[in-house]
C-alpha cells in the first residue's frame, strides 16, 4: 500500500511537471510550430500507441455506417490530431495577450451574448468536447462576458490546480461538479454565462434521447436548469479555420414556451440541444471527441450492449 501511494505521488509529480514544461515550451513557439507538433503527436497516438483506437473506430462505425473503413480511419486520425491541437494551442495561448486571443476566435452571432445580458437571466453556454472548447471559453471571458465553467476535479490535484489557474488567468470562474447546482443558480441569478459540457454518457441518471439514430443517456442538468430559471441555452461549437483561427458557430434555444421542468419538457429540451450538436458533428466529424463511450449505457429495454454494437467492435478488431 505504501509503495502504491509512493508511486502515485511520483506519477502525479511527473504529470504536473510535464504539463508545466509543455505550457512554457508552447508559449515560446509560434502557433504554426505548435500545430505541427500536435499533428505529429496525434498521428503517433493513433497509428503507433493506438490509445483507445478501438473505441474511436467502433463509435465511428455506429455513427457513420454508410462510410468506408478508410473514411472512418481518416476521421479518427484527424480527431486525434485535433485533440492534440486543442490541448497544445490552449497551453500556447496561456501566455498570449487578450487582443491575440480575441483575434484567434471569431463569433458568428456574438449578439446572442449581448441579448442574454439584456434579458437579465444569464444563459447556459452548452458545448461538447468539440473543437477547442477551452479556447472558446477563454475568448468569451476576454471579451468581458462574465463566465463560469462547470468542471470535474482532476485526479491529479496539482494538474487540476494548474489548469484552473490558466482558466482564472482568462477571467473564468470554476464551479466544481459536486456543487454545480448551487453554483450555477447563483451565477444565473447574477446574470452570468455558465458553460457546461453536456455530451458524455450520463449513466442511469440520464435521459435517453436520439443521438446518431440510437438512444444515448444524456445529462438532464442543462435542460432542467434552463426550464427552472428561464435562462436560454446557447450552444457554441468552435470550428477550426485553415489559417489557424477558429469560428464559433452558435445556436440559441429558448424555453419560454415550455412550462415547468416536467420530464417531458426536460426530454424535449435535451433532445433539441443534442440534435444541434449532432448537426455540428456531421458537418465537422473530426472535431468531436470520439474516444468516449457515448452509447455505453443502454435503455432498460435493451441488453447492456446491443448486437449491432457488439458486431461493430468485433469488426473493428478484425480491421485492426
Amino acid at each position: 500500500m505504501m509503495a502504491s501511494k509512493r508511486w502515485k505521488k511520483i506519477r502525479h509529480t511527473i504529470e504536473y511537471r510535464s504539463v508545466v514544461f509543455l505550457c512554457r515550451l508552447f508559449g515560446r513557439l509560434s502557433l504554426k510550430a505548435v500545430l505541427r507538433t500536435a499533428d505529429l503527436a496525434g498521428w503517433l497516438i493513433f497509428h503507433v500507441f493506438r490509445v483507445r483506437r478501438g473505441v474511436v473506430l467502433s463509435n465511428l462505425r455506429l455513427a457513420f455506417p454508410e462510410m468506408s473503413e478508410a473514411e472512418r480511419k481518416g476521421i479518427a486520425r484527424r480527431s486525434y490530431q485535433n485533440m492534440g491541437k486543442m490541448t497544445f494551442e490552449w497551453l500556447h495561448a496561456s501566455t498570449a495577450s487578450d487582443e491575440r486571443i480575441r483575434t484567434l476566435i471569431l463569433f458568428d452571432h456574438e449578439e446572442y451574448f449581448d441579448w442574454t445580458f439584456q434579458n437579465g437571466r444569464g444563459a447556459i453556454l452548452l458545448s461538447g468536447h468539440f473543437g477547442n472548447w477551452e479556447l472558446m471559453a477563454a475568448a468569451i471571458a476576454k471579451r468581458g462576458h462574465p463566465l463560469s465553467v462547470v468542471a470535474a476535479k482532476q485526479r491529479n490535484r496539482r494538474v487540476d490546480g494548474f489548469i484552473n489557474e490558466l482558466r482564472a488567468s482568462s477571467g473564468i470562474r470554476v464551479i466544481r461538479l459536486g456543487m454545480a447546482i448551487r453554483g450555477v443558480l447563483r451565477a444565473l441569478a447574477n446574470n452570468e454565462l455558465v458553460a457546461i459540457l453536456g455530451d458524455q454518457d450520463a449513466h442511469r441518471e440520464g435521459v435517453f434521447v436520439n443521438f446518431f439514430g440510437r438512444p444515448a443517456s444524456t445529462h438532464q442538468g442543462p435542460a432542467a436548469l434552463a426550464l427552472k430559471t428561464g435562462a436560454p441555452i446557447i450552444l457554441g461549437s468552435a470550428v477550426r479555420l485553415p489559417d489557424g483561427r477558429h469560428r464559433v458557430l452558435t445556436d440559441r434555444l429558448t424555453v419560454d414556451h415550455l412550462k415547468g421542468a416536467s420530464p417531458e419538457n426536460i426530454r424535449a429540451v435535451t433532445q433539441a440541444h443534442v440534435s444541434l450538436l449532432e448537426k455540428r458533428i456531421r458537418q465537422f466529424p473530426d472535431h468531436w471527441f470520439w474516444m468516449h463511450r457515448r452509447w455505453k449505457t443502454r435503455p432498460p429495454s435493451e441488453r447492456s450492449i446491443p448486437e449491432d454494437e457488439t458486431t461493430a467492435r468485433r469488426e473493428v478488431r478484425e480491421a485492426e
